[in-house]
């Protein structure tokens, strides 16, 4: 009898695990939306770890207007000016590097992970 109480034991365990990793990596692999600030003429952050199904937003704080485009153009957000915010959904094999259009020195990156 005490045999078969730590094998229920130890199939009720091994369940709830089961079961807890499985919710675990549900909730893990449910798209996120992150936000990405323009201000003081840079992107905050500059590198971005995301999944394919992930929205992107970029929201422009600062006076100047700004893109978020990619280095072979692959997307672009268009202009944006203050207060102004584009969406971009991470799809497989997206370019991952982008800057400004107006301000060349502004780049930042996507890491597809």
């Amino acid at each position: 009898m005490a045999a078969f109480a730590t094998r229920r034991k130890f199939l009720e365990g091994a369940v709830a695990s089961a079961t807890a990793l499985a919710i675990a990596s549900k909730a893990a692999a449910d798209p996120v939306t992150h936000e990405v600030r323009i201000t003081g003429f840079a992107f905050v952050p500059d590198r971005l770890e995301v999944r394919v199904g992930d929205t992107i937003r970029w929201i422009n704080d600062d006076l100047a207007p700004h893109t978020a485009t990619a280095n072979e153009f692959g997307w672009d957000t268009g202009e944006l000016v203050r207060q102004q915010s584009a969406e971009l959904v991470v799809t497989a094999g997206i370019e991952t590097d982008y800057f400004c259009v107006f301000h060349t020195h502004m780049k930042g990156k996507l890491v597809v992970i």
